[in-house]
């Protein structure tokens, strides 16, 4: 009875081994699968590159030192044409230098066997490694060298989308280029004519600062005048000298309008945009406070465009008042006012 149980104990356990075992193989097919597709294959690609074929996967590491294009291109044969691309491929000289580069040489392959399989593969798999190095010249804004690049990816794959991006950023790279361009030359423009507006204030603030100076050294010399006649005249009488002495004071106490503070006018935008220039006299009375009232434009060339940046400068005007007998009373003036960009 024993005997029969370690039987059934026994083919059971055999029954249960089954499924493990079938599990196993099926573990060790997967295994030798995803071997021949990740060594076995990547290995006899790595044998082609080196036999002048192309590569799967993008070479890596700093690129080898560029060499010399061979002297006459048009007398390689087939064999020495590949041997160069080959050479060219493993410097990473996709698309560049002009002349000496993997594309250029697999095109010319192609140019004396159409159907070269060698060529034609490497074209094809070392495309999106070509194009990297032409979106990289487009990023870099060296537009020249970027078309050039894309017009020979162009030549082995006229049809494969990855163009169609290429040109949309170059255009978009050289749209920005010439925007920024344009404001550089914006901002340097505007610089210079508020260089300009500066040095034209500052010549006018000279100018008035010069005809205030003048004005106070005329009243101040006119003064001086009045108050030396009494002693130049000859000794009379007591009351004739008494009489001559108010006459005098009286006539010292006399003078014009002195013109205190001067304000710059303000250049109108329109016009010192495109460089208009111009006068306008401007007449107006001087209260007896110093201030100015009645100011009105008595001439102007041209007329109505700097009248009223003339008008409310001269608003803004303060005098000393002129005097009568030692009082202040009104006076009249006038003042021409000139607008100039300095160009």
């Amino acid at each position: 009875m024993g005997t029969r149980y370690t039987y059934i104990a026994r083919h059971r356990a055999r029954g249960a081994v089954r499924p493990v075992a079938i599990a196993i193989v099926a573990i060790v097919a997967a295994l030798a699968a995803s071997s021949w597709f990740l060594i076995v294959r990547p290995y006899r690609q790595q044998m082609q590159l080196d036999a002048g074929g192309a590569p799967s996967v993008p070479a890596s590491g700093k690129a080898a030192p560029a060499e010399a294009a061979p002297a006459n291109l048009q007398a390689l044969d087939v064999n020495q044409l590949l041997n160069e691309a080959s050479k060219a491929l493993k410097a990473q000289r996709y698309l560049s230098p002009a002349g000496n580069n993997a594309f250029e040489f697999y095109l010319r392959v192609l140019a004396k066997q159409p159907d070269n399989p060698v060529a034609t593969s490497a074209l094809r798999e070392t495309f999106p490694f070509a194009a990297s190095d032409a979106e990289q010249a487009v990023n870099s804004r060296n537009f020249d060298e970027a078309q050039r690049e894309i017009d020979l990816l162009a030549k082995a794959d006229p049809a494969n989308y990855t163009l169609t991006i290429l040109r949309s950023k170059l255009d978009a790279q050289r749209k920005l280029a010439n925007q920024q361009e344009q404001q550089a030359q914006d901002q340097q423009k505007a610089a210079q004519l508020a260089a300009q507006k500066a040095a034209t204030e500052k010549q006018e603030a000279a100018k008035q600062a010069e005809q205030l100076q003048a004005q106070q050294a005329l009243a101040a010399e006119q003064a001086k005048t009045r108050q030396q006649k009494p002693a130049e005249q000859p000794q009379q009488a007591a009351q004739p000298q008494a009489q001559a002495a108010s006459a005098d004071t009286a006539g010292a106490q006399d003078s014009s309008a002195v013109l205190l503070k001067a304000v710059q006018a303000r250049y109108p935008t329109a016009a010192l945009r495109t460089g208009q220039g111009g006068w306008v006299l401007v007449g107006f009375t001087v209260t007896t406070d110093g201030t100015t009232s009645n100011v009105h434009v008595i001439d102007a060339q041209p007329r109505h465009v700097f009248d009223r940046a003339a008008t409310e400068a001269i608003d803004h005007y303060r005098f000393k008042p002129a005097m009568r007998d030692g009082n202040p009373v009104e006076s009249t003036s006038q003042q021409k006012i000139e607008f100039s960009t300095g160009r």
